[in-house]
């Protein structure tokens, strides 16, 4: 084939066009997260816009991986919308035992609260879920990882004292490392206040749903993680109590990759159902309805 100028002027001609139709593809490797404005999957590495991820509740929409979200984001996906009233928000933690390691726990305390925003490691209130209406408790791993202090187990009781007296059912979201360490028995014995709170709710013949998501450990899953009627959780959270190398170390043996994972605990009795972000709201008003919580009646 002979080539002239216009053979030439035709092949680039066709680059041109192909340049002008080929879509905007961005390299993952080039992808620079930190400008705000992208986001990259860490289970598929699909890059997306922040604001189209987060318009499909933070999960992935090309592996349906679920991104860490935190509680005011949390409590826009459930609550229906301006129907969310915060309850004993200006609880805050005090430093009871003077604890001390590399830090005091006074000095973590404020600036924990000063870069988060939150007084602790929870937020609680009354919402609305489709109508229907619902007691709220949202824990933030973002405070010393969403470990159980005093005043955790503080508001998740007078959380659940108030929906005993409604009559609400009580949602309680939850994501922990488990008890907060500087506040020792003080911390442990949270579990204890909590669980006797959801006994006269269960007492009344009241609902309970605990939901899991990533991560759900240590004393918060040895106690109101797994008490509720219905036990639900975030696709592929880890759930447990001791961590895995601990457990490996102590049987000596190799545990299963999808060990602790929210797929296993289904799968071997201690979760009830697996719920998508997406399909959450939906869900629980479903299970709201199907077990009696009516919408009020308009005066």
């Amino acid at each position: 084939m002979s080539w002239t100028p216009a053979t030439r002027m035709s092949l680039f001609d066709w680059f041109a066009d192909r340049r002008k139709t080929a879509p905007a593809v961005r390299n993952a490797q080039e992808v620079n997260e930190e400008d705000g404005l992208w986001s990259k999957c860490p289970e598929c590495g699909l890059v997306v816009y922040r604001k189209d991820l987060a318009a499909n509740a933070s999960v992935c929409s090309g592996c349906g991986y679920h991104h860490r979200i935190f509680s005011d984001e949390r409590i826009r996906l459930i609550a229906d919308e301006g129907s969310f009233e915060q309850l004993d928000g200006e609880l805050c933690p005090t430093d009871p035992l003077a604890f001390k390691d590399r830090r005091s726990y006074a000095d973590r305390i404020r600036d924990t609260q000063r870069s988060t925003g939150l007084k602790d490691g929870v937020i609680t209130g009354l919402c609305r879920v489709e109508g229907r209406p619902l007691a709220l408790g949202v824990m933030d791993f973002r405070f010393m990882g969403g470990s159980m202090g005093s005043v955790v187990g503080e508001k998740l009781t007078r959380l659940i004292e108030e929906a005993t007296a409604r009559r609400y059912p009580v949602l309680i979201v939850c994501a922990s490392g488990g008890a907060r360490m500087q506040e020792g028995m003080l911390s442990l014995m949270q579990m204890a206040k909590i669980s006797g709170a959801l006994d006269r709710h269960r007492q009344a013949n009241l609902l309970y749903m605990p939901l899991l998501t990533h991560p759900t450990t240590g004393g918060v899953t040895a106690s109101f993680a797994m008490l509720g009627d219905l036990i639900l959780a975030e696709p592929k959270a880890l759930i447990g109590f001791a961590g895995r190398r601990v457990i490996e170390q102590t049987l000596r043996e190799k545990l299963p990759e999808d060990f602790q994972t929210a797929e296993y605990l289904r799968d071997h009795g201690f979760v009830d159902h697996i719920v998508p972000r997406t399909k959450l709201r939906s869900t629980l008003a479903s299970l709201m309805a199907i077990h009696g919580c009516a919408k009020p009646v308009a005066a």
